[in-house]
């Protein structure tokens, strides 16, 4: 299939790092909505978002950055430097600014959803849409649970310093989805993508780990607005019943279960996720002009 967006490259020079991001557009669609759309820890945001996004239908422009630490962004000097949640979320607030968007919608998966959150938090009314797949910081109902997860995550990122790469990847696998069932091929070729900036990846899992002994959950769900959630049906119960909990509590959050993916589900399933968004994205919008 032919990608229906045409892609350009860019770089923003920040003063203390150099930012690429990728700017989609597809002549076919009217112009009108823009979505930003950011990546997890590890994996740069063609790897994550380019299959996904071809198959959205209400999007005439899609910008996708690579974070600190992943893909083609880098420090100045070249050296891969520690990092922290705020930083990731300014990042992308230049970004903003440089591209002078007033309002536009917004997609996270994983560290993305983390940073999607606090952007939100920040930008209020700026953001309409939003979308989570598997968002950090929303994987358990109780967040001492949750804390006490990210102890496991913070063994993975030493490893990944280490001369064993590969171990720390694993550690990192077995512990967001330990439920999994993938060929050899298909965990192969996750490692491979995850092993391309390992201490990068390392540093992405601390901004995390660091960003959730400080924040409030209930002040940042409270700041959220019409948010699609997306959960794979392999992962944790505990996490499907966080989001159910949500669902149930809170009008504006609406979940999907995605059977047969885990915490790689836009690698899995984009075709029926982007389905997914594209419905969510009427039902949004329907709701808007009633």
């Amino acid at each position: 299939m032919k990608h229906p967006f045409q892609r350009e490259t860019h770089l923003l020079t920040l003063p203390d790092q150099h930012l690429t991001w990728y700017r989609y557009t597809n002549p076919a669609i009217e112009p009108g909505r823009r979505l930003l759309l950011v990546h997890g820890a590890g994996v740069a945001g063609r790897d994550t978002w380019e299959m996904l996004l071809a198959f959205l239908a209400h999007w005439h422009e899609i910008v996708v950055p690579d974070m600190r630490g992943t893909g083609d962004t880098r420090y100045p000097d070249g050296v891969e430097h520690g990092f922290v949640l705020g930083q990731l979320v300014g990042d992308l607030g230049a970004l903003l600014n440089t591209l002078q968007w007033d309002h536009f919608d917004l997609g996270g998966y994983s560290l993305g959803g983390l940073v999607s959150l606090r952007l939100k938090q920040q930008l209020g009314a700026r953001i309409e849409k939003q979308f989570l797949l598997e968002s950090a910081l929303l994987d358990r109902p109780s967040m001492h649970e949750t804390v006490l997860l990210r102890e496991r995550y913070s063994e993975a990122a030493e490893h990944l310093r280490s001369t064993d790469t590969e171990q720390g990847i694993r550690a990192f696998l077995d512990t967001i989805s330990p439920q999994r069932k993938t060929a050899a091929k298909a965990e192969d070729l996750t490692i491979s993508r995850l092993g391309q900036r390992p201490i990068g990846f390392a540093h992405a899992l601390d901004a995390v780990t660091q960003a959730i002994h400080h924040l409030d959950r209930d002040q940042l769900l409270a700041a959220q607005g019409d948010v699609t959630s997306f959960i794979g049906g392999n992962s944790v119960h505990a996490m499907h019943q966080l989001h159910r909990d949500l669902a149930d509590q809170m009008p504006n959050w609406h979940y999907f279960l995605i059977t047969g993916t885990d915490h790689s589900l836009p690698f899995q399933k984009p075709r029926q996720i982007a389905r997914i968004m594209n419905e969510e994205m009427v039902r949004f919008m329907t709701g808007r002009e009633s």
